[in-house]
């Protein structure tokens, strides 16, 4: 795999990065009323989570070691009941400042230097040991109050119904590395076989959810069609692979789409654009009304308003 092709991968990694870290300025600039909410508590941990991931990935272990610090964090704060303080904000600000600015260096023209990314560690450590200590003087402070049902879940668990294994997400981003690795030798026959064994694995990881098998088994078939180059089918599959491991690590039984381009790549013709589009929605109604806000328009809203008071308005009458 070329530098040109390289710089493409870390392109994506960037602007989805870009996209978590507006996730946690947000959450953090109102953390004391996102720690009553569990389910914006527990996006600013997939946030941190999916950074982690994709910079481990990519060998970028400042990024990594940042972002998990974070992670730990958040996850401290699902499993306490913490009052927020000025003092914890402005911790976590600095923490969040810390990550901001590596992926700022990062998508500079000279890259993230190791120099630099030393000097950012080393003067970032001393700020997350305070904030790791504080949340633990918080904590212990406010043990006698009780912590509320809607956060007992875990933000990482996933549905225990389903073959996932706790490893899962570590397993998959072992098994990109390695993909990644191979994408910059040579395309070799012997190399796409390597790459297609690896393709094999994935598939087994997620024994039992067939939208998973599906698009691994694209992954497959667009690898071994020697017509398509390792510059065009690295930045695809390692992108949707890695999407795709993201989505089951938060919802175990969401419904994967392989993209158009996927689908072309392996020689499928690419699912009609006219299905009908299709969301997960919690039970709970704050994440329901989130998820239907995020996914229509204005004027859907407004019809679905509608169809709901009128369907409220039905039920009233037989109660």
């Amino acid at each position: 795999m070329d530098s040109e092709n390289q710089q493409r991968i870390f392109g994506y990694f960037i602007e989805e990065a870009k996209e978590h870290l507006d996730t946690l300025q947000q959450g953090i600039l109102n953390l004391s009323s996102v720690v009553q909410e569990p389910e914006t508590l527990n996006e600013m941990f997939r946030a941190a989570h999916s950074v982690k991931g994709g910079a481990a990935m990519l060998g970028l272990s400042s990024i990594q070691k940042t972002a998990h610090q974070l992670e730990d964090a958040f996850k401290f704060l699902t499993d306490n009941q913490i009052k927020v303080d000025q003092k914890l904000e402005t911790l976590f600000l600095q923490g969040y400042d810390t990550l901001e600015d590596l992926i700022k260096k990062l998508q500079g023209p000279f890259g993230l230097q190791e120099e630099d990314a030393k000097k950012a560690m080393q003067a970032a450590e001393p700020n997350f040991a305070k904030l790791q200590s504080y949340l633990s003087s918080l904590a212990s402070s406010d043990k006698k109050l009780p912590k509320t049902e809607t956060t007992s879940a875990q933000p990482n668990q996933v549905k225990a119904a389903s073959n996932l294994s706790p490893e899962f997400s570590s397993q998959v981003l072992e098994i990109l590395k390695r993909m990644l690795q191979l994408f910059k030798q040579p395309e070799t026959p012997s190399n796409r076989q390597n790459l297609q064994k690896l393709c094999k694995r994935l598939a087994q990881l997620g024994v039992g959810i067939k939208t998973w098998k599906r698009l691994v088994t694209l992954s497959y078939k667009a690898i071994a069609n020697a017509n398509n180059s390792y510059q065009t089918l690295a930045p695809v599959v390692i992108k949707e692979i890695k999407q795709a491991s993201d989505q089951l690590q938060e919802n175990a039984d969401i419904a994967i789409t392989p993209s158009p381009e996927l689908q072309k790549l392996a020689g499928i013709k690419p699912t009609s654009t006219s299905t009908p589009k299709q969301i997960t929605i919690k039970l709970e109604p704050t994440a329901a009304a989130k998820a239907l806000i995020q996914a229509f328009d204005k004027p859907q809203l407004s019809q679905l308003v509608k169809l709901l008071a009128k369907a409220t308005g039905k039920s009233s009458l037989l109660t």
